[in-house]
């Protein structure tokens, strides 16, 4: 359907698990005029797709407040075409590297940003609705007791009226429910269990049971509430006010007005309120809140910044480069946000079980209640109040529950530490990897090579250099800025080139006053002009040094050689030993030469090093290690090799804040540590086993209560105990991974 739609965004309060969220899309989507629907149990939204009509949201609005949840609209919403929304793609050239960058445009319905500054405080348990409840049904039950004591014959009816004040609301809600097509739901069947005890005498029970189903209920949303702060609470980080410089005087302005251009100031011990690049002063910036490095980080002009993060002692004049809905932070928590509505394997599985298992628990629990004594002889009154304690202990909540509560808390726990995951599938597969590809430049090592040797083949250095910056004007790789900061602290000007062009994974070429340059690998130079001996003998000896060495052709003859350094990151050894504990393969993929490759390699601890590659190549290694039986995760700087990143099973960019390409992985390292791989398999591994406790939990208590229901040892009160309390358990033993499982 195309034309023109509105996406309306909702804040769902009350939603505290999956089946919540399943009740509230079947509901939607049978509103007229609904296109889509996107409910977030983890971020308590919900997005609706929709024909752009005033009366289609207050008719959702309607339906869902029906089920027993308040919805609010969040700002954001917009009228679009279905076409004409596109995604802007810039193409940046390198030397020995293939680029591919994203930049995604304002398709954003509402920015993370302006959710978060549109929610209002979290209300205290007691001040909910379901707080609210669950007081008065437990008053009630407490009255229901007193009474009973002095008033015996009242027993048959007080307990009943005590029953109601809690089972009212929830028959209602199951009654809306089944109209909007989930019959099967845990208010239905919790409506049919309490009526059913009331029938047959035991009212008592069924008060007791209702109250212990609000407490449940009040417990699930405490401890979502918990997990749903974990992430949102990173938006505190960013500072109210921020003094902006403006006509030679600062003012102190409300920080999510500030847009990209503005200069502010930022004062010592200061919270920056923007993202940026530092203009003037230098201070060291603890950047823990936002990428989890614990170690203060040494920042002078030109260094980028983050929203969120401390200054230290040193006054810091930057200039803002994100709007407050676009910073680091809001592009994190929209980017967690998405991910936890992505579904794991695992996650799909039981929700397509919970479909067909709830109908069979009620089917199940019938036979129970009406085979015995219709067949057998046994008590009616024995075997119906077994068949209603079988309904409780079916509820499914515990099981659906069990896998999006650990990947939410997961997802959240790596966030908060700079391990940015997109989605339980992701996380999942994370796990269960059994290799590892990195890229060189800018990956293991620092990616800011230097220029240290400058060869001219007759002509000289200052001529050489020249020409090289000349054809890398305008580049952001990293041996290019290396040959322009060589050029500018010379006190060169590059000369203007035309017809510039990438020559993917071979270098770059251009005219400059009529002749043609190219500068890339000695082998690429080599097919464009020959090297004599000498030359390569010279070439040869910079790469025995580990140096990155590039060719210069000029008018079709060998013109010079530079050759450029990059130091590995500091980390870069100890996580790559990490993976290889884990019983990782690990290997490099390079388009620099063989012995610049092996001296790096060895100087991580004697890594697997493939060289002389171009993007194809990579994505050909990849493909192989696949093909050899390995699940195989790429890790580069997010904008190289896109076909080898495409080809691997999950591809994790490694960057810091804005320069990170957060959109375009499956994973990012927002602190771009090497180490932050091996700690994303372990976050992936403790997930998965607590996923299977919790499926433990869930199954084996249902299992042992049903076997001493059946047995005549247990009643209503453990059958609800069996299903809330796993619930609240199963939430319990999620949460344990928003503590540090990312550590060794």
């Amino acid at each position: 359907m195309t034309g023109i739609f509105r996406e309306t965004r909702f804040r769902v309060e009350g939603m505290d698990c999956a089946s919540c969220a399943a009740k509230i899309d079947t509901a939607v989507r049978r509103v007229s005029g609904v296109e889509d629907v996107n409910v977030s149990v983890a971020a308590g939204t919900m997005t609706v797709r929709h024909a752009a009509r005033d009366d289609v949201g207050a008719q959702v609005m309607r339906k869902v407040g029906g089920l027993g949840y308040r919805l609010s609209p969040l700002r954001g919403e917009r009228d679009r075409q279905d076409a004409g929304e596109g995604v802007c793609c810039g193409h940046d050239h390198s030397v020995n590297e293939a680029s591919h960058r994203h930049d995604h445009g304002d398709d954003k319905v509402l920015p993370a940003a302006a959710r978060t500054a549109g929610a209002t405080a979290p209300l205290q348990w007691w001040q909910t609705a379901k707080g609210k409840l669950t007081l008065a049904c437990g008053l009630s039950l407490a009255a229901a007791y007193v009474i009973g004591t002095f008033v015996p014959a009242s027993d048959p009816w007080i307990f009943t009226l005590a029953m109601l004040v809690g089972l009212m609301p929830i028959a209602r809600r199951a009654f809306m429910a089944a109209i909007s097509g989930t019959p099967f739901s845990i208010e239905m069947l919790m409506t049919i269990a309490a009526a059913g005890a009331v029938f047959i005498g035991a009212g008592e029970e069924a008060a007791m049971v209702v109250f212990l189903f609000l407490i449940g209920e009040l417990l699930e949303g405490v401890a979502a509430g918990k997990a749903r702060a974990s992430i949102q609470s990173l938006s505190a980080l960013v500072p109210k006010s921020a003094l902006l410089e403006e006509n030679g005087r600062t003012v102190e302005v409300p920080a999510e007005s500030l847009a990209p251009g503005a200069v502010v100031l930022v004062r010592p011990g200061d919270r920056l309120p923007a993202d940026g690049v530092i203009v003037a002063g230098e201070s060291s910036v603890d950047e823990a809140p936002v990428t989890g490095e614990s170690t203060p980080v040494l920042k002078g002009a030109g260094a980028d910044v983050f929203a969120g993060t401390v200054n230290g002692d040193g006054a810091l004049r930057v200039c803002v480069t994100a709007a407050a809905a676009d910073n680091t932070i809001a592009r994190v928590i929209r980017l967690v946000e998405e991910a936890q509505e992505k579904k794991a394997p695992t996650e799909r599985f039981i929700d397509r079980f919970s479909r067909y298992y709830t109908p069979a628990v009620v089917l199940v629990a019938a036979l129970v209640a009406i085979v015995p004594p219709l067949f057998f002889g046994g008590l009616w009154q024995e075997w119906i109040y077994k068949g209603l304690a079988l309904l409780l202990i079916g509820c499914p909540c515990a099981l659906v529950i069990s896998t999006p509560a650990a990947i939410a808390a997961s997802l959240s726990a790596g966030a908060r530490r700079g391990l940015l995951i997109k989605g339980g599938a992701v996380l999942e597969t994370l796990g269960g990897i059994t290799a590892v590809a990195f890229d060189k430049t800018g990956t293991l090592t620092e990616g800011k090579p230097k220029l240290t040797d400058i060869v001219g083949f007759g002509r000289s250095e200052a001529e050489v250099l020249g020409y090289a910056a000349a054809l890398e004007q305008g580049s952001s790789h990293p041996l290019a800025r290396a040959v322009l900061w060589r050029a500018e602290a010379d006190g060169l000007t590059p000369a203007p080139v035309e017809d510039a062009r990438a020559i993917g994974g071979k270098g770059v070429a251009a005219f400059a006053n009529g002749v043609e340059l190219f500068l890339g690998s000695p082998e690429a130079a080599g097919e464009r002009a020959p090297l004599d001996a000498g030359e390569k003998a010279e070439i040869e000896a910079l790469q025995r040094a580990g140096k990155t060495v590039s060719v210069l052709i000029v008018g079709g003859k060998a013109a010079g050689a530079l050759a450029m350094r990059d130091e590995p990151r500091a980390d870069a050894a100890a996580g790559l030993r990490a993976l290889a504990e884990a019983g990782l393969r690990v290997v490099m993929l390079t388009g620099d030469n063989r012995a610049t490759a092996e001296a790096i390699a060895g100087r991580l601890g004697g890594i697997e090093a493939h060289a002389g590659l171009l993007p194809e190549d990579k994505q050909r290694i990849v493909n192989r290690l696949k093909t050899e039986g390995f699940v195989v995760a790429k890790v580069g700087d997010g904008i190289n090799d896109a076909p080898a990143l495409a080809a691997a099973d999950v591809g994790i960019a490694v960057g810091g804040g804005t320069d990170v390409a957060l959109e375009t992985a499956d994973a990012a390292s927002l602190h771009a540590r090497v180490s932050d791989i091996a700690a994303m398999v372990r976050l992936s591994r403790v997930t998965m086993r607590n996923i299977h406790q919790n499926i433990a939990i869930a199954l084996g208590l249902k299992a042992v209560f049903l076997v001493t229901t059946i047995a005549g040892i247990t009643g209503l009160w453990p059958a609800i105990l069996a299903d809330t309390g796993a619930t609240v358990l199963v939430t319990m033993n999620a949460l344990r991974l928003l503590a540090s499982p990312v550590k060794r």
